[in-house]
């Protein structure tokens, strides 16, 4: 496994596969690497000649500092889980290598980004937009992996991709979830016992609504039955629980099993914020 901190370390491997026509996938991630993390890299070396996984925590993502100061660091044991996948590099650049310069660029993705992620954290996705393209512009890669946890996320991506006509192709892996279903996430490490505990109300609040939406009980009536279970729920805080397009994220006023749908939720549990969502007509 090689370890590449810049994009002229990284151009010689880029040109050596290039010669021998050998494919790359690339992982993007900020590190605090979970088995859903691990499932993207497997599915990257099933798809690719060549796997390198990107460790960044993007400070232009962030909308509030002190998420950004506590972003678990687990580098070490990172290193040795990507070792153990027998990935091929590992690229962990420092952030003046990504951003010489304070970004002045701004990437508008018009509706995708006033709702849901994009109304709560004013800000995120040009973040995200620009570190992956920046990521693409730098690696090359001819597919790049993401998890569906992220669904909105993938959305802005996807934009991103054919509006700038990049050439490379994404793939969506299923979200890697816990034995009692709570969606991995790096930020679970920062949630207390009982937060943990109380954080199954994001899976249990998803499965019961799309149990009750194919039994044709009204979104409304579904939708406001879930705000009650998370008021009982003393240390769950609901920001949103909608059901959407996961596509244009357009939100729907009731359910139609002829139209694709998903539901996402975001929540607080204390200080710590968790996203989720489930398909519903994939």
């Amino acid at each position: 496994m090689q370890v590449v901190y810049t994009g002229a370390d990284w151009h010689q491997y880029w040109l050596e596969s290039l010669k021998s026509d050998k494919s790359i996938g690339l992982v993007p991630t900020m590190g605090a690497l979970h088995e859903g993390h691990l499932d993207l890299i497997r599915k990257a070396k099933e798809e690719s000649d060549v796997v390198i996984v990107s460790i960044f925590v993007n400070p232009t993502q962030f909308n509030k500092q002190e998420d950004f100061d506590n972003y678990p660091n687990t580098l070490v044991e990172d290193l040795a889980k990507l070792k153990g996948e027998l990935v091929d590099f590992v690229f962990i650049p420092k952030t003046e290598t990504v951003y010489p310069e304070k970004p002045k660029l701004s990437i508008n993705f018009g509706e995708l980004e006033n709702c849901l992620e994009g109304e709560f954290r004013p800000g995120h996705f040009n973040g995200v937009g620009i570190v992956v393209a920046k990521l693409f512009h730098i690696i090359k890669p001819n597919k790049a992996f993401f998890g569906q946890k992220d669904l909105q996320q993938t959305a802005i991506i996807d934009r991103l991709v054919k509006d700038l006509s990049m050439d490379v192709q994404l793939v969506i892996v299923p979200t890697r979830r816990e034995e009692d279903g709570l969606a991995m996430s790096s930020r679970n490490l920062r949630l207390s016992a009982e937060e943990r505990s109380q954080a199954l109300i994001l899976i249990y609040s998803l499965s019961k609504a799309k149990q009750e939406l194919l039994a044709n009980s009204p979104w409304f009536e579904v939708q406001n039955q879930i705000k009650r279970d998370f008021e009982e729920t003393p240390l769950a805080s609901l920001e949103y629980f909608e059901l959407i397009h996961p596509e244009s994220f357009t939100s729907y006023s009731d359910f139609d099993p002829t139209q694709k749908s998903s539901i996402c939720v975001a929540a607080y549990l204390g200080n710590i914020r968790l996203i989720d969502n489930l398909p519903i007509i994939p």
